[in-house]
């Protein structure tokens, strides 16, 4: 077992949580702690706890020891000297002439470094202005870049609901907000009323997120028909917040928009509700499930079945080949249904076959006739020459 406790080093700041170290720290006591950038002055958020060693993955830094007055009369005055650093920043970055925006200074506890947050478009080359404050302060100089949504954390403000913003009073971190959520939430895309102080998406967006994914899960779509107290209509809208559903009734001529709850509403699914589809669902399966049963069963076994069916002799029963729904043999099925191989003909059924071979069959009748038409012809003139010629042979 280990014992922690979690400390904020900034007012709304991120908690980080150390080992206690057998320090026996309250809430809201001040308490050094070692960090990564050495020994720190910090307020206790969160009270001792007793955890499982084996449950935290990263190791813990130990607590050192509780404040002073001492202590804590350094840390204000570091956080006056801030306020000094400041200025003298701002100044040498407009004599630079530097595009960047100054928005917070740190001083380091045991005054061995400052650390000046900005934030910037692109890219900076502030190496002169690190030399210049350097020479000024005569310790090490930091200079870190953030974005917008950390600098709105930093210097605080009212959001568009009138409070103070969230990332200033009690969010530690940030969470992914996307536009997909003002969607689902039915928000105006207007960019200027769903965007913060920051000009991102506002971060409460994301706080109601889950309710609606789960609510919208079980209402109906739009447009969709279901069935309420009063007949069958169609889904116009839905209000997620109290859960009811806008529906639009016709009655001849005439329609109206009726709000009923979500209770009160039943899906429609082909015409049917779930209950009914269910059922039919269960009855058809049975069905196919016995005619299959049948066709798997051999003669004998189904003519026995039959009350009024004659008794078979003694043989041995054959099986009755099984046949798909359209009374063709499986065998056959699967010579259609064979998917054809590379390298290998593939054979194709002609569908006009008999036409043709009945058209062939009678181009070969016609054309045996014409053929014994002109081998008669032949022969009579055949005939004919051959009397002309005895008759010629008679008169010499």
């Amino acid at each position: 077992m280990a014992t922690i406790i979690g400390v904020q080093f900034q007012k709304n700041g991120k908690l980080y949580y150390f080992d206690s170290n057998g320090i026996e720290a309250k809430t809201g006591d001040y308490i050094i702690v070692d960090t990564a950038r050495g020994y720190d002055l910090g307020e206790v958020i969160m009270g001792a706890r007793d955890i499982d060693e084996e449950s935290w993955n990263t190791p813990l830094k130990k607590a050192i020891r509780l404040a002073t007055e001492q202590d804590i009369q350094h840390g204000r005055e570091n956080r006056s000297k801030e306020k000094e650093a400041f200025t003298i920043c701002q100044k040498k970055i407009a004599e630079h002439k530097l595009e960047m925006k100054l928005v917070s200074v740190e001083y380091a506890f045991d005054n061995s470094k400052i650390l000046f947050f900005f934030t910037a478009n692109g890219r900076v080359d502030f190496r002169s202005l690190v030399k210049d404050l350097a020479s000024i302060f005569k310790m090490r100089i930091e200079l870190r870049q953030i974005g917008v949504r950390d600098e709105a954390k930093m210097l605080g403000g009212l959001g568009p609901c009138g409070r103070p913003i969230c990332c200033g009073t009690f969010l530690d971190q940030f969470q992914p907000v996307s536009i997909k959520m003002a969607k689902e939430q039915n928000l105006s895309l207007n960019p200027t009323k769903i965007s913060g102080v920051c000009g991102r998406l506002m971060c409460c967006l994301k706080y109601e997120q889950e309710h609606y994914e789960m609510t919208r899960k079980k209402m109906p779509k739009v447009g969709r028909e279901v069935i309420t107290p009063d007949g069958k209509g169609t889904v116009t809208d839905l209000n997620i917040v109290k859960e009811t559903v806008f529906v639009r009734m016709t009655n001849g001529d005439t329609s109206e928009i009726k709000e009923y709850p979500l209770e009160n509403i039943t899906r429609i699914q082909d015409g049917k509700t779930h209950s009914e589809t269910n059922e039919v669902k269960t009855e058809s399966c049975s069905e196919d499930i016995q005619e299959d049963d049948n066709r798997l069963q051999p003669e004998a076994q189904r003519s026995d079945m039959n009350e009024n069916s004659e008794e078979l002799p003694e043989s041995k029963p054959a099986l009755a080949p099984v046949r798909t729904k359209n009374n063709i043999p499986a065998d056959k099925n699967r010579e259609k249904n064979r998917k054809p191989v590379l390298g290998q003909p593939v054979r194709r059924e002609n569908p006009n076959k008999k036409a043709e071979s009945t058209e062939t069959k009678n181009m070969n009748i016609r054309d045996t006739d014409t053929k014994g038409k002109e081998t008669n012809n032949q022969n009579s003139w055949a005939e004919a020459l051959q009397k002309a010629m005895q008759a010629i042979d008679r008169d010499k």
